[in-house]
């Protein structure tokens, strides 16, 4: 199969016979073999039932629907795992992606042999509240990871079928899938102009105030994860050791200064209990690194999620 088109959704019933429409057109026109799935993240207005009609009437859409909300993360997760095509782009449902930019996308995967390619709205249609948020937390992902996107946000991306397989997705992780994949080993990352188009229906599912705390303690979770995801103790250890030795050190030094220099009054010093406080938290840490380790050899997927129906 050449296409796998992953679309999370909530309450998106009256975008979607035009999205289906749109996207059955522009693949049959370039004679793709293709699937659309569609993941119903928790709907309350009707969205699985076009769902299911838009199946009885194309056999290439595939729907999976959540008993309720678990977030956009968990659908492209979910959605990802139910690929088979070669490729797999994924959209927003509100009509706000373009089908259009599909063959584009899919050549720069298969031709120019990118691993994943991220869409740029470089002309957008949203408000300040929206845009001067998304512009700060793609300035601070660029500084921190590396990878030189104008919009990692974007929902509409490309990627190579085994990068959707290798990575996972969960909380609010969507906003960075580019940083995970490139510490999943997945280098090359393109961009490309897409269309904004202004939303036909309904209203925003953009979060609100929590996104400007979501957004940076994704960032630093996706980056310690991909350094010391699977070596925690390398980090927590290394800090604890060097924890213990200072406090160690200190220690000895009020030792010597008793014993030999004759010092008197060792506990009134705040050096005493500074040197007691590093022990301890030297202590903890390479603790905290031991703990992190067991449970990292022996902890299950955290993708889990209750599936009401599928078709």
């Amino acid at each position: 199969m050449h296409l796998s088109i992953v679309i999370p959704l909530k309450n998106e019933a009256e975008s979607l016979p035009e999205l289906e429409a749109w996207i059955r057109r522009v693949c049959e026109q370039h004679r793709f073999a293709y699937e659309i799935i569609l993941v119903d993240d928790g709907s309350t207005d009707g969205s699985w039932k076009v769902i299911e009609q838009l199946k009885t009437a194309n056999p290439a859409v595939r729907g999976i629907k959540f008993r309720r909300n678990y977030g956009k993360s968990a659908a492209l997760h979910t959605g990802f795992q139910a690929t088979e095509g070669d490729v797999v782009i994924t959209m927003d449902a509100d009509l706000q992606d373009s089908p259009d930019e599909i063959p584009e996308l899919y050549r720069m995967i298969r031709e120019d042999g990118y691993d994943l390619v991220s869409g740029w709205k470089k002309k957008r249609h949203d408000p300040l509240s929206k845009t001067i948020p998304t512009k700060l937390f793609n300035a601070a992902t660029r500084w921190m990871s590396g990878i030189y996107l104008h919009d990692f946000n974007c929902g509409l991306k490309a990627y190579r079928g085994d990068v959707v397989k290798a990575i996972e997705v969960y909380g609010e992780m969507h906003r960075y899938i580019p940083v995970i994949a490139k510490w999943a080993g997945f280098t090359k990352i393109g961009e490309k102009v897409v269309e904004h188009r202004a939303r036909k229906f309904g209203t925003t599912k953009f979060g609100g105030f929590e996104r400007f705390i979501n957004g940076p303690l994704d960032l630093m979770s996706i980056s310690f994860v991909g350094k010391f995801g699977k070596r925690p103790m390398h980090f927590f250890g290394t800090l604890g050791i060097l924890s213990f030795l200072i406090g160690f050190a200190i220690l000895v030094y009020l030792s010597i200064a008793k014993t030999i220099f004759k010092e008197y009054g060792i506990a009134d010093r705040p050096l005493f209990y500074f040197g007691i406080l590093a022990l301890i938290i030297g202590t903890q840490l390479f603790l905290t690194g031991f703990v992190g380790e067991m449970i990292n050899r022996n902890s299950a997927t955290r993708n889990h999620y209750l599936i009401e129906k599928e078709i």
